[in-house]
Parts: C-alpha cells; sequence; structure tokens
C-alpha cells in the first residue's frame, strides 16, 4: 500500500475515536457515578454455569459503602503499623 494512504486513513481514524470519546463525555456530563459514601454493603452476586450436567459456581461479594473500610481491605493482613 501506499505510505500517504496509510497515514491518510490512521488520521481519519484518530479523528473518529477522538470524536465518538467527546461525544460519550457529552453524554454522561451530568450524570453521577459510583455510590454515596455510608455504611452497609454493596453485595453483587457473580454467576458461572459451565453448561452441560452440571457445575458452575456462585459467589456473592460484599463491597463496603464506607470509603475507608474499602480501602482497608487493599492492606495486606501481615502488615504492621
Amino acid at each position: 500500500m501506499d505510505l500517504k494512504l496509510v497515514v491518510i486513513l490512521a488520521v481519519l481514524v484518530l479523528i473518529v475515536a477522538v470524536l465518538r470519546g467527546l461525544q460519550a463525555l457529552r453524554h454522561t456530563r451530568d450524570t453521577e457515578r459510583g455510590s454515596l459514601p455510608g455504611k452497609g454493603y454493596h453485595e453483587i452476586e457473580t454467576t458461572y454455569h459451565s453448561g452441560g450436567g452440571g457445575g458452575g459456581h456462585q459467589t456473592t461479594y460484599r463491597i463496603p459503602k464506607d470509603p475507608q473500610e474499602y480501602a482497608k481491605r487493599f492492606i495486606p493482613k501481615d502488615k504492621s503499623k
């Protein structure tokens, strides 16, 4: 392929990606993400089925709403103070 064509197509792809990103930002500008801090937990359930005659796995994750408690989960338990 001609190098000029490759450069032109690459620039066009970059322009489309930037325009799409700006559109996504504008669309979600006034929507809040996340959740407000508080007490208690968010519960997230995940289920996996391998199909066939059985098997699979189900787990429930409990994520604390308190930001400090959430951050403490990332500190190793054997970390000395």
